[in-house]
């Protein structure tokens, strides 16, 4: 009985050690499943067929430029022989049909050097209820550390309002353009005021040849030291249907001290319980 009993409580507290990564989430826990059943189909029969099962006719791919994402992979350009990735931060909103996804990720052609980068992944649902890849965008860097936990938003069970027209729907999104579009507007003036107003405490930052800045300060310290200016060009908003998340994406100009790049960019936005929108990823790539 003692045996017993020492085996239950080696159990009990061994499941207490679990990283968050490794134990089953809520709801967010189906995008996580989906995003991982990916990539291990693709360690197992290649990016190919691994990406090509996770998208639709909505799909997007930015290759750097948005492309359809079937039509991409049919033409099979240029893609890697082995690709891995994880997912180091994950969203869903409470609807239930839209998602956010993103991680480092490793890539590697027959004959080449491994080469490592960052993804970010936009999710919806189709109607058999299959997450399929929305938008894809990455950034390639040098390698290094991995964040070492997941990061998640877990929906709360809060009701939300159900809109059925389609101009009350297109209005949501609108809102959310207008505020990129003002946001886009403050960094052509200071790119730190606008960072500062627009980005979430926890905000992420994806940068080309830079690992992940996480958290506002640590990007505004970036943005400064970089002497960073900005000017970008708002193209295309979306937002879940129960409205507290939403993407954007666009152009940009991004000069520094010792260079310029043309980039695109792809926003994450969440709308904060004082009812502002706040950016909590920006990913720039470039064009």
């Amino acid at each position: 009985m003692k045996d017993i009993t020492r085996i239950c409580v080696s159990i009990y507290f061994l499941f207490l050690a679990t990283p968050v990564a490794a134990q089953v989430l809520g709801k967010v826990g189906s995008l996580l499943a989906a995003d991982r059943t990916a990539a291990r189909l693709s360690a197992a029969k290649g990016p190919y067929t691994a990406l090509r099962s996770i998208v639709d006719d909505n799909s997007l791919f930015f290759t750097p430029s948005p492309v359809g994402a079937l039509e991409y992979l049919d033409n099979r350009p240029n893609i890697p022989d082995v690709m891995t990735w994880k997912p180091a931060f994950a969203a869903v909103a409470k609807s239930m049909e839209w998602g956010v996804t993103a991680g480092p990720f490793s890539f590697q052609r027959v004959g080449a050097i491994k080469r490592y980068g960052e993804y970010l992944t936009v999710w919806h649902r189709d109607r058999k209820g299959n997450w399929k890849i929305n938008l894809r965008a990455q950034i390639e860097h040098k390698g290094g550390k991995e964040e070492a936990e997941l990061s998640y938003i877990e929906p709360d069970d809060a009701d939300y309002t159900r809109f059925r027209t389609k101009e009350r729907i297109q209005q949501r999104k609108e809102i959310v353009l207008s505020n990129d579009q003002l946001l886009s507007a403050v960094l052509k003036s200071d790119a730190s005021i606008a960072y500062g107003e627009f980005l979430a405490d926890d905000a992420r930052f994806y940068f080309p040849w830079n690992t992940p800045i996480v958290g506002k300060e640590n990007i505004l310290s970036f943005v400064k030291k970089q002497d960073m200016a900005i000017q970008a060009e708002s193209l295309v908003a979306n937002r879940s249907y129960s409205g507290e998340l939403a993407y954007s994406y666009g152009t940009a100009t991004v000069a520094m001290k010792t260079e310029q790049l043309k980039c695109n960019y792809v926003r994450i936005w969440q709308l904060q319980p004082d009812f502002q929108w706040r950016v909590i990823i920006e990913m720039l790539f470039e064009a």
